[in-house]
């Protein structure tokens, strides 16, 4: 039996488990998807300790995306977002990758948006990054948007040092920054705990594709303003699947059962 897992801290609210295990009933998979809740200073150790065990692959999130990065390989991508969530033991040393990005892309796809053109991030945290450097790498413009503009200056600087094109800016500067966008990625917490948005409903209109990176609620406020404006959305558990997805294909080498693993995750966001 190969054994899977995410490592992370706290993971009781993943939905990562049905997912996967969704996947490997389906192809009859003898694998499965277990949870790891070290202490929020160990994660490097349990890396180790998890390919000593024999574990095949990890998942890893917060706290621990950048702890793990010294105990990896990490492929190029991961190594300039500065996170890793996907370890491959299939290697020697365990190579990092971020499926963050990758599963932000494969989202956008999935619903026909063609990534070219302007691309507005509002947030400069883990998943900004990852949206912010998948973007770039797919020739976009990139303006980032962060309360912190502190963040959002080092956060383009890292991207244009890579090769991309990208700008930071206040948040107050949405609205404008939208007006000649094609795509908004909301990569904020805001909208979890609270039905509020941080962008500006006004900025909104019909040639933009949005994803919220949020998945519960599966319906956010931003989404429904956009929804509203005319535009293209993309929930962020769609986002939550693909980067799954990926982990997945990598591990295993199969091709994923993308609707097999989405009903497991729509009917455990639902219950």
């Amino acid at each position: 039996m190969e054994v899977y897992g995410l490592l992370g801290n706290p993971v009781g609210h993943s939905l990562s488990p049905p997912m996967h295990e969704a996947a490997y009933d389906h192809l009859g998979l003898d694998a499965r998807y277990v949870t790891f809740e070290p202490p929020a200073e160990a994660g490097a150790r349990a890396v180790e300790s998890a390919g000593t065990l024999g574990v095949a692959g990890l998942n890893v999130t917060i706290p621990f995306k950048q702890d793990v990065l010294g105990a990896v390989d990490p492929d190029d991508l991961a190594a300039r977002i500065g996170a890793v969530n996907t370890v491959d033991f299939g290697t020697d040393p365990p190579t990092g990758h971020n499926t963050d990005a990758t599963g932000l892309v494969r989202a956008f796809e999935h619903h026909d948006v063609t990534l070219a053109g302007r691309a507005v991030v509002v947030g400069a945290g883990g998943a900004g990054r990852a949206a912010a450097f998948a973007l770039a790498d797919r020739g976009m413009t990139v303006d980032i948007a962060n309360r912190t503009v502190a963040s959002a200056e080092a956060l383009a600087e890292d991207v244009t040092g890579a090769g991309g094109t990208a700008t930071a800016h206040p948040l107050d500067t949405l609205g404008e920054r939208l007006a000649d966008a094609d795509i908004l990625v909301d990569a904020t917490s805001v909208g979890m705990e609270e039905d509020r948005s941080a962008v500006p409903r006004d900025g909104l209109h019909a040639d933009l594709a949005v994803l919220d990176a949020v998945y519960t609620p599966i319906e956010t406020r931003l989404l429904r303003d956009a929804a509203d404006a005319g535009a293209r959305t993309v929930d962020g558990a769609w986002m939550l699947l693909y980067q799954g997805v990926e982990a997945f294909e990598r591990w295993t080498g199969h091709q994923a059962p993308v609707a097999a693993m989405n009903d497991a995750l729509r009917s455990s966001l639902e219950a």
